[in-house]
């Protein structure tokens, strides 16, 4: 199975818009305490609890950042609740 999000595409959240960035196939060598932390987990186990769906057969490191939006009728732009650009989730399928 495919990865289920295409680079280049934003998809909508709460307040603004995720845009991915780059998608990668990988193994479960790849996947290490510093990847865990650096994509926002607190380590391996927590990422795995929420990355594993499906048949687990592939793993897809997603790259992608977040892209505020406006709020309606101020023009200004909403906070971040991803806390910068860059993250990463490594996701399985």
């Amino acid at each position: 199975m495919s990865p289920r999000v295409t680079v280049g595409k934003r998809y909508r959240m709460d307040e603004g818009e995720i845009e991915v960035d780059s998608i990668e196939t990988i193994g479960f060598p790849d996947i290490t305490p510093e990847l865990a932390r650096a994509s926002g987990f607190l380590g391996m186990l927590d990422l795995l609890k929420v990355a594993k769906h499906g048949k687990g057969e592939n793993i897809y490191l997603v790259r992608f950042h977040y892209v505020p939006g406006k709020r309606q009728g101020t023009g200004r732009r909403t906070g971040n609740r991803a806390q910068g650009s860059g993250r990463r989730k490594a996701t399985g399928d």
